[in-house]
């Protein structure tokens, strides 16, 4: 009988350990994105200066060189992370994708990419503009997938590296009065997922992170379009309600900069990730239930 290995090779093939490089993140000056970069901050010190780290031992075997953050108007960050390099990106402008991966590619060699800035977007479909719409998908995905168009050929080229995409367990499990932000996130996990067929044999590997619930102040940025005094106000507001209590409840950013440390550092990277919004029972409980059962159990779980 022909052994599984040779039968499904690439699942069972390890990949290059990424050492080094330059690390780059997204959406670097709040909430996650903050998070990963003060954790490779913290391991890169550790290594410098043989100090203690707080961060996971697995996630210590991986230590840029340099770490690049992202942000809208690096000049506007309050609270920098030492150790970080900010440059300027504007996920919505393609000549600032060029420019940043100008500018990040000249620091040197990519090792690891973590795609996580974004925008939160709440509405009833009906209601939603053209123009967030559009805003929305330009931030989410197709801003995401520019950037890792320009990292992705050097990474190849010297045959290791790892790309994170920072999704949501609302692109698995779809919840009413937020589908333009489901759909951005489950476009990029599909992104994501047939691509890594592609570059993983050069090295390269793609996971999707998808947070649950993450008490990062989010619901205070949040993007909205409604009418509250229309249709769907009082249903929208009811979910609202909730989801803001479910972040307020929920894990913390350093958590999730935790699960994003993983598929960098594992040899065998997994497509999925996932934490949060107890993750380890929802997953496995999607596959014996009905796709149909499980939208009503997160709609319900949101008071709808």
């Amino acid at each position: 009988m022909a052994k599984l290995s040779s039968i499904l090779p690439f699942p069972s093939r390890p990949l290059p350990a990424v050492k080094g490089g330059v690390a780059i993140v997204t959406g670097a000056s709040s909430g996650i994105g903050r998070a990963i970069v003060a954790a490779l901050a913290e391991l890169k010190n550790a290594a410098t200066t043989g100090g203690p780290s707080s961060v996971s031992a697995a996630a210590g075997t991986y230590v840029p060189d340099r770490i690049i953050g992202t942000s809208r108007n690096p000049d506007n960050i309050t609270d920098p992370v030492d150790g970080v390099e900010y440059l300027p990106l504007d996920l919505e402008d393609p000549a600032s994708i060029d420019e940043f991966a100008t500018r990040a590619l000249a620091l040197g060699p990519p090792t690891a990419l973590v795609n996580n800035a974004g925008e939160s977007q709440s509405g009833p479909l009906e209601e939603l503009t053209d123009d967030a719409l559009h805003r929305l998908f330009e931030i989410n995905v197709l801003g995401q997938v520019g950037v890792t168009k320009k990292i992705l050929p050097t990474m190849r080229q010297q045959g290791a590296g790892r790309i994170v995409m920072v999704g949501s367990m609302l692109g698995s499990f779809p919840l009413a009065y937020r589908s333009s932000y489901v759909a951005s996130k489950a476009a990029i996990k599909g992104f994501a997922f047939a691509a890594r067929r592609e570059v993983q044999p050069f090295g390269v590997g793609i996971s999707v992170v998808e947070p649950g619930s993450i008490n990062t102040g989010l619901s205070t940025r949040r993007t909205k379009y409604v009418d509250l005094q229309g249709p769907y106000g009082a249903e929208f507001t009811t979910m609202l309600t909730n989801l803001d209590n479910n972040e307020a409840n929920g894990i913390s950013a350093e958590r999730v900069a935790e699960e994003i440390l993983k598929p960098i550092t594992a040899t065998r990277p997994k497509p999925l990730y996932a934490t949060g919004s107890m993750a380890p029972v929802v997953f496995p409980l999607s596959r014996v239930l009905p796709t149909a059962t499980m939208h009503w159990l997160i709609n319900r779980k949101h008071g709808l």
